[in-house]
């Protein structure tokens, strides 16, 4: 596997393209970014732009509760 950091800007323009996966992560239930990085398949530091992009936009919101460490994310109610 490919260790180098894609440039930023790059997985910025994937954004749109993946928010429905994200999206369609968090129909099965609410999960953290590490969780939602490993069904997606992709790197946890590049679902966090995606994440927070969703969550700016109001498509998803936190669980009031964190689990563990790590916050969980969930569909916007």
């Amino acid at each position: 596997m490919d260790d180098r950091l894609r440039d930023p800007r790059e997985v910025m323009r994937e954004e749109m393209l993946m928010r429905d996966q994200v999206l369609a992560a968090l129909r099965e239930g609410p999960q953290t970014v590490p969780e939602i990085a490993e069904t997606l398949g992709s790197p946890v530091h590049e679902v966090m732009y995606w994440v927070m992009a969703a969550r700016k936009y109001g498509l998803i919101q936190e669980v009031p509760e964190p689990d563990d460490d790590y916050f969980q994310y969930q569909l916007a109610e």
